[in-house]
């Protein structure tokens, strides 16, 4: 056996906990990456690859279907495989899926890889949260929480930024390429460092696995084709929604009546803590990742901001973030959790608030600030909520339990961008119909703007002038009216923390094992 790696969790040291807590982070940090990174690189895989907008597509949503449905089974596999080789698993196939990713010649090679990709990667992220637990004692696990956080927060963040780079500087190959290095030294940090643990006998419920599957698929295809299908106008959107109502049902039924290894275990929905995280962590998804979509449009599209310049204005978002989530793992010991995402949940409104005063004449530095508000509330959000998930929770349930919060975290930022794409297209529509009434000949509004413009109203050009003006208008309004949707998404939050039944310091609760 390495040197560096202990016989068991219970004889690991100080140093040993160290490096694998930075293997998983970086995991963690480089699965959520690839959620966003190849984002900016489509237009160029489009055209490389002799693809339509609406086949290109599919490089993402073949990634985020697979990982969606293998996500759940980290339970499974943790206890078949151990938990120590699926993790070697689940990073060696990540990056060697990556490599092919990189080599794709054709659409068909590259959709296919980007599958296999999500399959290994799907568990990366919930694996790496159930790793931490294990290894840390419960007073310790909120610092841990934090230092695993800050890879959930800056990889969505940094992946556009980082793609964008990779993208102009060497071709958008490397943006899969970038995870080969990486995922090869992690590999091998992990081998010498996890402990040996055990496998244990399990069988698939391929029922409860092909109904689980279809009902995730079907929700992720519905969110995904929504928009460009007119939602319900299309017999395929509505065929969609009854295989996923059907097929989860059938889970459940399924699972409830399966006597012996069901996909997962649902009496972890019976966890009252767990629960309250996973109500909180979706609402949370669901508002900011909103957010996340309409801001950088808002910029390119309505301020007239170039790329550079709006990815600079989001950063500054992102390291308030990682500030926030190791500050909030510090508090844990200290500070009840619940107040913790209270605050978080106060600022992160307030920093949304400002969002629904924007104008045309909104300057780069207002932008920015309310990020940053948002950026110091996401943490104290998120950290406190991995940690109290779990407080209440049955040992030999966790791995379960890690893999559906992952799940479901994850769906409500997929509703979420869904939701505030539909929601901002319809409102712009409406905002243009009203502003478009208010233009007439004789109109004193229309005179003003013409004379102030210099503009004459006999001349062609005038009027498509004043019709991108028109435009730019009707989606501002319709970013503002979004923005007061995310307002009270996240004042939301708020009464959900009354379901929580903890003690006041979670990781006393999680060592007596007993709630108030």
């Amino acid at each position: 056996m390495s040197p560096l790696r202990a016989s068991s969790i219970e004889t690991l040291t100080h140093q040993q906990r160290l490096v694998i807590t930075t293997v998983v982070m970086l995991a963690t940090l480089m699965q959520l990456l690839d959620t966003t990174i190849v984002n900016v690189a489509l237009p160029h895989i489009k055209g490389q690859l002799s693809a339509t907008p609406e086949q290109v597509s599919w490089i993402l949503t073949s990634y985020v279907v697979a990982a969606s449905i293998f996500m759940p089974l980290t339970g499974f596999f943790s206890d078949r495989f151990g938990i120590r080789n699926f993790l070697l698993i689940s990073i060696a196939g990540f990056t060697f899926t990556s490599l092919l990713c990189g080599m794709a010649a054709t659409l068909n090679q590259m959709v296919l890889f980007r599958i296999l990709q999500g399959v290994f990667g799907a568990a990366l992220v919930p694996l790496s949260q159930m790793v931490l637990i294990l290894i840390y004692p419960p007073q310790e696990r909120g610092k841990a929480m934090g230092i695993w956080g800050v890879g959930i927060m800056a990889g969505p963040i940094l992946g556009p930024t980082l793609g964008g780079w990779l993208t102009e500087q060497w071709s958008w190959h490397w943006t899969f390429f970038i995870n080969v290095p990486i995922g090869i030294l992690l590999v091998i940090l992990a081998f010498m460092t996890m402990p040996t643990s055990p496998a244990k006998p399990r069988r698939m419920d391929w029922t409860g696995f092909a109904l689980m599957a279809i009902a995730v698929a079907s929700l992720q295809l519905i969110l995904d084709l929504g928009e460009r299908q007119d939602w319900f106008e299309s017999t395929l959107l509505r065929l969609l929604v009854v295989s996923c109502l059907a097929s989860l049902v059938g889970f459940i039924w399924h699972s409830l009546n399966r006597k012996d290894d069901p996909l997962f275990n649902l009496s972890i929905f019976k966890d009252r803590n767990f629960c309250a995280a996973v109500l909180i962590i979706s609402t949370m998804t669901l508002g900011f990742y909103g957010a996340t979509l309409l801001v950088p449009l808002m910029m390119v599209g309505s301020l007239n901001f170039n790329t550079l310049t709006a990815g600079l204005m989001m950063a500054p978002r992102g390291i308030t973030t990682i500030v926030s989530s190791i500050l909030a793992g510090h508090l844990l010991k200290r500070v009840d959790g619940r107040i913790l995402v209270g605050v978080g949940a106060l600022v992160i409104t307030l920093g949304s608030v400002p969002l629904t005063e924007f104008s045309l004449a909104t300057t780069d530095l207002q932008v920015m600030l309310p990020g940053v508000l948002q950026g110091l509330g996401l943490g104290f959000i998120f950290v406190p909520l991995s940690t109290m998930a779990y407080a209440t929770m049955a040992p030999h349930l966790i791995g379960e339990a890690t893999g559906v919060f992952s799940l479901l975290r994850s769906m409500g930022g997929s509703i979420g961008i869904a939701f505030t794409a539909a929601f901002n297209a319809r409102h712009a529509q409406i905002a243009w119909t009203q502003l478009r009434g208010e233009i007439q000949p004789t109109s004193p509004i229309l005179r003003q703007w013409l004379d102030s413009s210099g503009l004459d109203s006999s001349s062609p050009q005038t009027w498509q002038i004043l019709a991108l003006e028109l435009e730019r208008q009707s989606h501002m309004v319709a970013y503002v009216d979004a923005f007061q949707y995310i307002v009270w998404v996240f004042l939301a939050m708020l009464p959900l923390l009354l379901i929580f039944k903890l003690k006041a310091n979670p990781a006393q609760a999680a060592v007596s094992g007993t709630t108030t």
